[in-house]
């Protein structure tokens, strides 16, 4: 066997060394370490900007540097999609630097956070509540900023998604038969999001639900059920009068007031009280 010399060993070592030591952080003041961070991050490349960024703090965070380390620091991670980091790094700059002219913008930006973290409609949309709520504290903190209508927007198309999650919960409710469940649901979509696309849907899908739920009612339930019904398609007249489901929403109508009648006419005819 041939032995391995023990040159070659320590011009391995070396190598090693030196590749290890390529990644090293260089900076000997806040200010270098900033503006490294800095070229890196105008070059794309975030994950080492990341590291001069943190490194800014290993000289305090009080320093003339730490504010725009800080804010840069979370847009790093932003262009990362580091999406959770980045939020809570804009926290971070906004309870620190409060009287920053930048606070407005971190919070907006951090609310982007969320808004890129909100999944399809068919998940867990615990982001996307989040970010409702970050764009609207935004607004609320900040009415004149110049994003206060993109922040708008952006909180009116996660609540369509929102709806949506909850109008599909509906469907399902339906698809099984669990009618009452189903009916429920579809008037907790229009409740909760009127203002989106999905509630005039929602009624339409609740009158459905009603009058399947009193089709399946004793007889003596079966009347307050299509009421409710009749009710619902006149909530949507009044404030859907151009909804494209008009048409299907009046065949449900006629339905659910021609049933109650069959049951007055049935009653009398066999000398019973009508229900």
């Amino acid at each position: 066997m041939r032995r391995v010399s023990r040159y070659s060993v320590l011009f391995s070592l070396m190598l090693l060394v030196g590749c290890a030591g390529s990644g090293r952080l260089r900076h000997s003041s806040p200010q270098e370490a900033y503006e490294r961070a800095m070229a890196f991050y105008n070059q794309g490349k975030y994950a080492r900007a990341i590291e001069y960024f943190q490194a800014v703090f290993t000289y305090g965070r009080t320093h003339e540097w730490a504010a725009d380390a800080q804010f840069y620091l979370a847009r790093a991670y932003y262009q990362n999609r580091e999406y959770l980091l980045a939020a809570s790094e804009y926290e971070r700059f906004v309870q620190i630097h409060r009287i920053d002219p930048r606070v407005p913008e971190a919070e907006y930006e951090r609310a982007m956070c969320y808004y890129n973290l909100s999944p399809p409609y068919e998940l867990d949309q615990t982001d996307t509540r989040k970010a409702i709520e970050a764009f609207q504290l935004f607004i609320d903190r900040y009415p004149n900023h110049e994003r206060v209508a993109d922040a708008t927007q952006k909180i009116a198309e996660l609540r369509t998604k929102l709806a949506r999650k909850q109008y599909e919960a509906a469907r399902l409710y339906e698809r099984r038969e669990l009618y009452e469940a189903a009916a429920v649901t579809y008037e907790a979509v229009f409740d909760r999001y009127p203002d989106t696309p999905w509630a005039d849907d929602a009624l339409v899908g609740a009158m459905r639900a009603y009058i399947a739920f009193a089709n399946q009612s004793v007889r003596t339930r079966q009347p307050e059920r299509y009421q409710r019904a009749i009710e619902l398609y006149e909530r949507l007249l009044q404030l859907f009068p151009d909804s494209p489901l008009l048409r299907t929403a009046e065949t449900l109508y006629t339905e659910a007031q021609r049933h109650p009648k069959e049951l007055n006419a049935a009653a009398l005819a066999q000398g019973q009280p009508q229900p």
